[in-house]
């Protein structure tokens, strides 16, 4: 039985590489959130990192975090993979963790196990080879899915990660 709603959810979904398994975004939301992480990762100079405006996502470059007086001129060289936040892993959130608020709580514990990660808080491991059920399940929910596997790895940062 398919049950309809009026405003269906929309969900994106893919194998986020760097954990080996699948994760979910709103599907609304991830591609103007993944150009945020885009235009970070594309400055060239601090000055320009500064400026890049967000909706979604905080900005770990921004004037709050690090100050020109404090070394990081507007004309410096810029490489995300400098900034702190990048590096401890807590920018951009990791993709398999928003499973948790995403996915109804039923679907998570059939479908998926909770993994802890030692800096970044727990995921939702989600196996590959679960897919096409949960897939299903979702669907018969009302759920609208597409699957989308580089924008979830831009999500998770796999774009400009040391390991991507």
């Amino acid at each position: 039985m398919t049950t309809h709603h009026p405003n269906p959810r929309r969900l994106v979904y893919g194998h986020a590489q760097m954990h080996d398994c699948l994760a979910f975004a709103d599907a609304d939301a991830a591609p103007a959130e993944a150009e945020e992480i885009k235009a970070l990762a594309s400055a060239h100079t601090w000055g320009e990192a500064r400026q890049v405006q967000t909706t979604y996502l905080w900005n770990p470059a921004g004037p709050e975090y690090y100050d020109p007086e404090d070394g990081f001129a507007d004309d410096k060289p810029f490489s995300i993979n400098e900034v702190r936040a990048v590096v401890e892993g807590d920018w951009p959130p990791m993709v398999t963790e928003r499973a948790f608020e995403l996915l109804p709580r039923d679907l998570q514990a059939r479908f998926g196990g909770r993994e802890f990660t030692a800096l970044n808080g727990d995921i939702l491991e989600i196996p590959l080879d679960h897919e096409a059920e949960l897939v299903a399940d979702l669907r018969q929910r009302g759920y609208k899915v597409t699957r989308d596997d580089d924008l979830i790895n831009v999500l998770d940062g796999r774009s400009f990660s040391p390991l991507g």
